[in-house]
């Protein structure tokens, strides 16, 4: 069972670290608004991780992952969110930066751990790779809802540092990204990317 388990935290990693639609979101609060919003959105990101974790466990996601009318529907949700957020980086951007230590809540689009939770339970992605792959990845000792839970757990557990250790690095090039030129060039970067992940979440097919 430990080899498996050794196995599991190896794809879990991997899948973790490749850069994504969570990171782009990290990267516009802790830069927009400081580590301390940055931390708590890694925070909402990982208790969106939980909510699939739980309906993957009672078996929901499985119907959603099966059904075609409620993944497009939850994936285009998803979609206009990202675009949402994207947008509103760029319209952030065009405004004439002055420097800021850290902007307001409200400046930066609200509740910080409400940004991260929404943006993964509108995530269909999960859902299918919880029903998909987990499974294949879960010790064979134990039975198969303690599986699925210990690696929902462990996925959850490398989200929150992998991200959590990404929001201190950023905090540590604090006096860079206040520079108003930098900050609105970053913001520029992560709209588009932000919009991009959009765009390619609303076009795929599942």
């Amino acid at each position: 069972m430990f080899t498996q388990i050794i196995a599991a935290t190896g794809v879990l990693a991997l899948l973790t670290v490749v850069p994504g639609p969570d990171m782009a979101v990290v990267t516009k609060r802790a830069v927009g608004a400081g580590w301390r919003d940055g931390l708590r959105t890694v925070g909402g990101i990982t208790a969106g991780l939980l909510v699939w974790g739980v309906l993957t466990v009672v078996g929901l996601a499985a119907v959603l992952a099966a059904s075609a009318t409620a993944y497009t529907a939850v994936k285009l949700l998803g979609a206009a969110y990202l675009v949402f957020l994207g947008v509103q980086a760029l319209v952030k951007s065009r405004r004439s930066g002055q420097p800021v230590a850290v902007a307001s809540p409200a400046a930066t689009g609200g509740n910080p751990w409400r940004t991260g939770l929404v943006s993964n339970v509108l995530n269909p992605k999960i859902a299918v790779f919880y029903t998909g792959l987990l499974p294949t990845l879960a010790p064979r000792e134990l039975p198969s809802h303690l599986g699925m839970a210990l690696l929902v757990l462990l996925h959850a557990a490398l989200t929150l540092i992998w991200l959590g250790g990404y929001v201190m690095v950023l905090a540590k090039a604090r006096a860079f990204f206040e520079k108003p030129a930098v900050r609105r060039g970053l913001d520029r970067v992560t709209g588009v990317v932000l919009i991009g992940f959009g765009l390619k979440v609303a076009a795929a097919d599942g």
